[in-house]
């Protein structure tokens, strides 16, 4: 890829690419998670991008955090001391769920998100589904029913039933759905991110 479509600057902080401090890898933004040193010197994960100050990145996999920790990266590359919790990768992981649960709060609150099996069934029947959610630890079987109903709609099972559950004020669900739109590609994304983030860098290249 030439240069100039690469959109890379000095700062990194502008464009659609990001280096990981690990790898060195220059890689899309949706792969990555972005870090930003607090006032206080807190390395703090930054999920929604939002957060001021220059970014760090790193790819969404939990064996790279874990790295960027034991190897001290975040420092060097701020180029200023600065706080690292040990336990951050669980943090990054649990910010990634709650991302993922707030995108499905959003949809829920705006009529475009069903849960049950049956209400998700007269969704994907109406042929509005963009989206088919099925816990990680639910049935298969009741998912290939469903699935059946519209083969077309993206599917993500990286949720548990108690994740899902969550996001829709219960204790537990196994069935979920959203209609097709900006919240369902934004929710896709996040979960795969999410899913990049649970495998090792082994488990990556078995998948490739």
């Amino acid at each position: 890829m030439a240069h100039a479509q690469r959109h890379i600057e000095a700062d990194g902080e502008t464009g659609v690419e990001r280096r990981c401090l690990v790898t060195g890898e220059v890689l899309p933004k949706a792969g990555l998670v972005r870090f930003v040193v607090s006032p206080d010197g807190e390395v703090v994960p930054d999920i929604a991008e939002r957060l001021p100050g220059r970014g760090l990145w790193l790819t969404a996999q939990r064996d790279i955090v874990t790295a960027a920790v034991a190897k001290r990266l975040f420092g060097r590359a701020a180029r200023r001391p600065v706080i690292v919790d040990e336990a951050l990768a669980d943090r990054v992981e649990m910010l990634l769920v709650a991302r993922c649960r707030d995108l499905i709060g959003l949809a829920r609150r705006a009529g475009e998100a069903a849960m049950g099996f049956v209400k998700v069934e007269r969704m994907l029947a109406a042929g509005v589904a963009g989206l088919l959610l099925g816990a990680a630890d639910g049935a298969r079987d009741g998912r290939g029913k469903l699935r059946a109903l519209a083969p077309d709609a993206m599917e993500r099972s990286q949720l548990t039933a108690a994740e899902l559950g969550a996001a829709f004020g219960r204790d537990w669900v196994v069935h979920a759905a959203l209609r097709g739109g900006r919240l369902a590609d934004a929710l896709a994304r996040e979960l795969d991110r999410l899913d990049d983030f649970r495998m090792t860098t082994v488990d990556v290249a078995e998948r490739e």
